[in-house]
């Protein structure tokens, strides 16, 4: 009687621990390699972002689960964390760090991360959303649009601090993603807008004038798929993009965006920006070809054009090789035209 007593409360608390079964796993990205731009000297950088995350779940019964996803970025050539465009070492959790739940209803989560439109777009960008300027992800495909006008210069410009995401599921290969975020200023500069430097529109720790929001759909029907997205940032900036691909062979992905800026609200000029960009991959054995080209039109200036190849040979599934050649001409910056190059080694684990 006392055995079976013993066996059955063994089995209980077995029960419950596969109940509230928990899984972590770690993973990241090392990428690095060799890279000669226009006007700097060769250098060791990256093609893709380099990160170490760490993501769970917990099962907590009826098909709800809790989950977590913490992702750091760093430079491969120094070991230091992420840096950003002035320079400045990026915070901890750069990539994302956010917590939520999961069920029949979605994923509903809090925290930093992607807003849905920049994740969506991404997909339909032949360098696969990498933010290499080899690729068009964070300027052409997006018509030069920025999603953190008021962080701190340097900062990522696709990310949102501070915000509410939440995915529908999948329903006949449909899905809604939406995001907003607060007010929050986290010590950006001050923004002139249609402002004066002694004035600005947005003074340095200003609020938002408007709660930033961001929605995409995606709709996937065999070897097509289909995007649209539009988003309006802390300083009231929008954008909207629809995208399309298809695999018009097993070897063959076609590609293209089209996509649309409004700066009206904080511009005096030059406030409309369009852009297209179409793209290819073509896979041949362990090696994949990317192909891109681009327009960038913004009223009153001269149009951008981008062309990019570049080439990924596979040695396992989780190391690749690669070499990128582009070329961006038409940019008010000094020199007008860029050249870049680079080849280098990337892996996962």
């Amino acid at each position: 009687m006392k055995k079976s007593l013993l066996a059955a409360a063994l089995l209980g608390a077995f029960a419950g621990a596969a109940h509230a079964q928990t899984s972590v796993q770690i993973y990241g990205n090392l990428d690095a390699g060799i890279i000669k731009r226009t006007g700097q000297s060769l250098n060791i950088g990256k093609r893709a972002a380099n990160t170490l995350g760490f993501k769970g779940t917990e099962e907590l019964g009826n098909g709800l689960k809790a989950l977590f996803q913490l992702e750091i970025r760093y430079e491969p050539d120094t070991g230091t964390l992420e840096v950003g465009g002035n320079g400045v070492q990026r915070q901890l959790f750069q990539g994302q760090s956010r917590v939520g739940l999961q069920g029949d209803f979605g994923m509903l989560r809090i925290g930093r991360g992607l807003t849905p439109y920049h994740e969506t777009i991404g997909a339909f960008e032949p360098f696969h959303a990498l933010p290499s300027p080899s690729g068009f992800y964070t300027d052409l495909s997006v018509a030069g649009y920025t999603s953190q006008p008021l962080d701190p210069s340097g900062a990522s410009h696709n990310r949102w601090s501070n915000a509410v995401w939440y995915n529908s599921p999948i329903v006949s290969g449909f899905q809604l993603n939406t995001a907003i975020a607060t007010k929050e200023n986290t010590g950006g500069a001050a923004v002139i807008g249609r402002g004066t430097a002694a004035a600005p529109q947005y003074p340095a720790g200003a609020e938002a004038s408007a709660n930033p929001f961001s929605v995409s759909a995606t709709y996937n029907n065999g070897p097509a798929a289909f995007m649209a997205g539009y988003e309006r940032n802390a300083i009231e900036s929008k954008v909207w993009s629809v995208g399309a691909s298809v695999n018009a062979t097993p070897e063959l992905k076609l590609m293209g965006t089209y996509s649309k800026q409004d700066q009206e609200h904080n511009r005096i000029l030059n406030a409309d920006t369009k852009s297209w960009v179409l793209g290819a991959n073509y896979s041949m054995g362990p090696g994949k070809f990317l192909a891109g080209y681009g327009q960038k039109d913004t009223d009153g200036l001269q149009k951008v054009k981008q062309f990019s190849l570049g080439y990924e040979y596979s040695l396992s599934k989780r190391t690749y090789l690669y070499v990128d050649a582009s070329r961006k001409k038409g940019m008010t910056a000094v020199p007008s035209t860029v050249n870049h190059y680079d080849v280098g080694i990337n892996h996962s684990f």
